[in-house]
Formats: structure tokens, C-alpha cells, sequence
């Protein structure tokens, strides 16, 4: 045969096998249309599926059976909606077998959890972050950090695997931009960071039989987390201001999240409020989270107080914060009393550069929300230059896990954006 009658055959063989091709992306898009549903709304009987995504009520039994073959979704009670006929029977999202994982490396913490595909927390465990005592402050060493975290991770693949559950993926969020190319840390400031190979790194740890693993910032997970909560209420547009050593923020603008052209958006805490300010580690000076970061709260504190150290866990510090303020510290609670003020100062220049609905008040800013959110709230509105721009003030209702589950639930989007990656239930 010649060379051209093989490319003619090719091309004919391409023009047939069209068709199946075209039929099966058609039918993985129509699969996540269906489950994606599902997934924001509710369990729904076929016909009421049928009627508000616009699919055939042929279709729909068809990719349910689908869906329900690879343990996405399950029948459940009779719907009962006040329609006219037989009432139909539930489809809901199954949460017994898929399950997404985050992990936030955070200057204080590793914090991993494993959610299931109805965003159920499975598993979750936080662990104090390596430090090592220098001259010169507190240094955290690249190799023992990422190997608790790849410790952590197997940790939770473990546990998923216990449970019976298949792991779509791994979400790993820095305290820093990434670059999303590579999957490195482009700069971890608070971590004594640059250009680290994250993925790569943790992915040798881990071995070569791991779910896909990726890499997104902690603050900007967390945002993502918030999200869905607010979208009920009809918030679209928010900053989630988490505060850690750093401070740092997710923006969500008409419902996406906004990552900046190279990654860097969201690193508010290196505003500058006053060039005459203290050092920053970024090499700035008067960043606002020299201000307001977790240290000018810590910096109050006798020096040998057990807040202060960073051998403990997150939730342990915080604990002991608490009980120096019922207690009556006095120091304590005038660093509280001038804490919203300074958050203003940052928050203000958000306000009026984003114009967001929202801020959710995250890590230890959400932890004393009973102190911060009405003095802040009080500040935005009393600056507001028009009655329309009112900013709602609220704390973040995941607290310490919502990096992670936010990392859990960008995981678990492979599964919503093409449910056929699942593997089919064994018999």
C-alpha cells in the first residue's frame, strides 16, 4: 500500500471514530452538568433533575445509572415537593465512596483533613510546625517540615483507605504565591521561603502511587471553602483575611476566585501602612501584618508563657490566649482593645480598592471573633462614603480547617469537572 493510500485510510478510520469521541465528551459534560447539581442543590428525583438542568428524562436515568455505578450518587427518600402525581424517587449525593484531601502548611501548623465528595470532614489532624531556635529568630528547616507533611499526608490516605474511600486528589496549601506551573512556593516570607519545589518534593516523599497532588495558597483555599456558605446568603464578592504570623487574603469577585496574573494576589499583609514602621521579614517595613500578625499579639506575653511557644499546637496557644483574658490580663486585653483599629487600617484599603460584600475573619482573628468583629464592623461603616457600600463583617465558620477543606474540595473538583475519572464499583 502506498504512503498515501495509509494516510487516506487513516484519515478515514479518524472520520469514523468522530462520532464515539464527540458522543463521550458529550456524555462526561452532561455527567458533571448532573452531578454538579446535585452536588450545590440537593438530592432531586430524576424529573425534577430532568426539568432544571434542561436533560431528558431519558438522559437522566441513563447518567444517574452512571453516576451510581461509580458510587457518585445513591437513591434516598421519596421526594415530596406538593406536585401533582407520583411523587419520585430522591437522588442524592453518595458520600461513601470518593473523598478529596488538604493539607495547610502554615507557619504555626500542618493542619490535613480528608472530606468526603458531601463535604463531610472524615478525618483531620494538626500538628505543630517544625521550628528550629537560631540568634537570629525562629527558622523552619525545608527537609524536616516536608517530611511531616508527607507524613500527615500519608496519614490521611491511610485513613481514606480504611474508610473505604477512593481519594480524587491532594490539595497542598503554602503560606505564599505559587507558581502554578511547576508547583513551587514562589516566596514563603514568614517561612524563610523561595522558589521551593513543593509538589515535586512532597510527590518523592510520597512515592510514585499517589492520587494527583497540587499546590494552591492557603489563604486563597480558604476563600474557597467560605464560599459556597455565603453564596446562599447571595455574597459573591468577599476577602477572607486569615491571621496567622502573616496575614494574608482570598478574594472572590462575581463568584471566582482571583489569583492575580502571576500569583500573588491576596498577599495584603506586606501593605505598606508606615514606611517608618518595624521590619518586616519580607525586607519591607511597616507591612501590615507587623501590626496585626499573630507575633504583636504573642509579643505581649511574658517571654517563657506556653502561648509562646512554638512547640505547641495552634488550638493549645489560642486555648491558653483565652484563659489569660478571663483571667484578666491586662496587657492581653489592651492588645485586644487597639487590635481593631489596626485591622481597619488594612481592611479599610480593601474595602475601598475591592469593593467586596464580605470579609470573613479567619485563623486567630476568627478565634476571638467575640472581641474583633463588632468594633471592626463599627469602623467599616463609620468610614462607608455611600450608603450601598456597607462591607458585612463575619468569622470564618470552618476556623483552623478551612485551608484544608478547602484543599479537600479543589481535590475533589476533578471528580465534579468529569465524574468518569472515578473508578466503577467493584461488584
Amino acid at each position: 500500500m502506498s504512503m498515501q493510500g495509509s494516510a487516506s485510510t487513516a484519515a478515514g478510520s479518524g472520520r469514523r471514530g468522530a462520532a464515539p469521541v464527540g458522543h463521550a465528551a458529550m456524555r462526561s459534560a452532561n455527567l458533571s452538568v448532573l452531578l454538579r447539581h446535585l452536588h450545590r442543590h440537593g438530592g432531586r428525583s430524576r424529573a425534577t433533575l430532568a426539568q432544571e438542568t434542561g436533560l431528558s428524562k431519558a438522559s437522566v436515568t441513563s447518567l444517574v445509572g452512571d453516576l451510581a455505578e461509580r458510587g457518585l450518587v445513591q437513591e434516598g427518600q421519596v421526594e415530596r415537593r406538593g406536585t401533582v402525581g407520583r411523587p419520585g424517587t430522591e437522588v442524592r449525593i453518595d458520600p461513601r465512596h470518593v473523598a478529596g484531601i488538604g493539607l495547610e502548611l502554615n507557619v504555626d501548623y500542618l493542619a490535613v483533613g480528608v472530606r468526603d465528595l458531601a463535604g463531610v470532614a472524615r478525618f483531620r489532624s494538626t500538628v505543630p510546625t517544625p521550628v528550629q531556635d537560631t540568634p537570629a529568630g525562629r527558622s523552619f528547616p525545608l527537609g524536616p517540615v516536608l517530611d511531616l507533611a508527607a507524613q500527615q499526608l500519608r496519614e490521611a490516605l491511610a485513613e481514606a483507605e480504611a474508610q473505604g474511600l477512593w481519594v480524587a486528589g491532594l490539595t497542598v496549601a503554602p503560606p505564599g504565591p505559587v507558581d502554578y506551573a511547576t508547583g513551587s512556593v514562589r516566596v514563603a516570607s514568614n517561612l524563610g521561603w523561595a522558589e521551593v519545589p513543593l509538589a515535586a518534593e512532597l510527590s518523592r516523599r510520597l512515592g510514585a502511587e499517589h492520587p494527583p497532588l497540587e499546590l494552591e495558597n492557603d489563604a486563597k483555599l480558604s476563600a474557597l471553602a467560605e464560599a459556597p456558605r455565603l453564596a446562599r446568603q447571595c455574597i459573591t464578592d468577599l476577602v477572607y483575611l486569615t491571621g496567622d504570623l502573616g496575614v494574608g487574603a482570598g478574594i472572590i469577585a462575581e463568584g471566582r476566585l482571583i489569583r492575580g496574573w502571576s500569583g500573588f494576589s491576596g498577599e495584603v499583609g506586606h501593605i505598606e501602612l508606615d514606611p517608618a514602621g518595624p521590619a518586616c521579614r519580607c525586607g519591607r517595613r511597616g507591612c501590615w501584618e507587623t501590626l496585626v500578625g499573630f507575633d504583636s499579639v504573642l509579643a505581649v506575653l511574658d517571654e517563657h508563657d506556653p502561648a509562646r511557644s512554638g512547640q505547641l499546637p495552634m488550638t493549645q496557644r489560642l486555648r491558653r490566649l483565652r484563659e489569660l483574658l478571663e483571667a484578666g490580663d491586662a496587657r492581653l486585653e489592651e492588645r485586644f482593645a487597639a487590635l481593631p483599629a489596626d485591622l481597619v487600617r488594612g481592611a479599610g484599603v480593601l474595602v475601598d480598592v475591592l469593593n467586596p460584600q464580605a470579609i470573613v475573619l479567619g485563623g486567630y482573628f476568627g478565634a476571638f471573633a467575640d472581641l474583633l468583629l463588632r468594633p471592626v464592623q463599627e469602623a467599616l461603616d463609620a468610614r462607608l462614603l455611600a450608603d450601598g457600600g456597607r462591607v458585612e463583617v463575619s468569622a470564618s465558620a470552618l476556623g483552623l480547617d478551612a485551608a484544608a477543606a478547602g484543599g479537600a474540595a479543589v481535590a475533589l473538583e476533578r471528580v465534579l469537572e468529569d465524574p468518569l475519572r472515578a473508578p466503577v464499583l467493584s461488584a
